[in-house]
């Protein structure tokens, strides 16, 4: 089983490794790569292909902006596609700010698809919740994931209910 993760740019890394983390964490063997829709289009259709041949089940795309790259990718093959709306950053004279849409217009380009041609939308900047999904759907197919996954969702369950009845003061 085999996640091959895309993004645009450097800068989403520290985001994108969230994806890797999960998917590290449940043992799904994954690929990542950092390729532009538009700067390196040709680049990107050829890479897709290897991942194809090479037995890649669920592709994990992040982008900002226009956020094109999970779209793209969709057009290129009949893999399912996983899109990671990404706020896009830039550097000011006091830090890292924000492109003022606060990742929405990313979230917009993702979500609203065309029809025949779906990407699977998780939230803004949420990489971890895409390697979820990735995980859930290729549990469908291997048995020993899918145990891996019950048993971390009772872990959770577990979690919640030894929380659950804690007095909090607020």
């Amino acid at each position: 089983m085999k996640v091959a993760i895309f993004f645009g740019s450097k800068s989403d890394t520290d985001t994108m490794k969230k994806a890797a983390a999960v998917l590290k964490e449940f043992g799904v063997e994954y690929e990542s790569f950092i390729l532009s829709a538009h700067r390196s289009a040709e680049l990107l259709k050829q890479t897709l292909q290897r991942m194809e041949e090479s037995g890649c089940e669920v592709i994990i795309a992040g982008a900002g902006l226009a956020a094109h790259l999970p779209g793209v990718i969709a057009s290129m093959t009949v893999l399912p596609v996983i899109g990671i709306p990404l706020e896009c950053l830039s550097a000011d004279a006091k830090g890292r700010s924000s492109n003022g849409l606060g990742g929405m217009d990313a979230l917009l380009s993702i979500v609203q698809m065309p029809r025949q041609i779906p990407v699977a939308t998780v939230g803004i900047n949420n990489a971890a919740n895409a390697a979820y999904l990735a995980v859930e759907m290729l549990a469908i197919k291997y048995p020993e994931l899918r145990k891996k996954l019950v048993d971390f969702r009772a872990a959770l369950a577990k979690e919640a209910e030894e929380n659950g009845g804690l007095g909090v003061d607020l």
